[in-house]
């Protein structure tokens, strides 16, 4: 499974949103943590490639992938 299959089939693990997928979280609760400071790790790359995919309009091409390969 490549990195953007992964990406999109990502949940967030704990809190407000958990079980929703990194791509559904609102932009709002992205930028929130931007202004925070992401987690550590794999989860805070994935938030802030989220946030960037979101800021630039791309979700479309995320979200075909979820559940892609399963």
């Amino acid at each position: 499974m490549d990195d953007l299959t992964k990406l999109a089939n990502t949940k967030m693990p704990y809190g407000k949103y958990k079980d929703n997928y990194l791509i559904d979280l609102p932009e709002r609760y992205l930028v929130w943590y931007r202004t925070k400071g992401f987690p550590k790790g794999k989860l805070g790359e994935q938030l802030q490639l989220v946030l960037e995919i979101k800021i630039n309009g791309l979700e479309y091409l995320i979200r075909p992938l979820i559940n892609a390969n399963k």
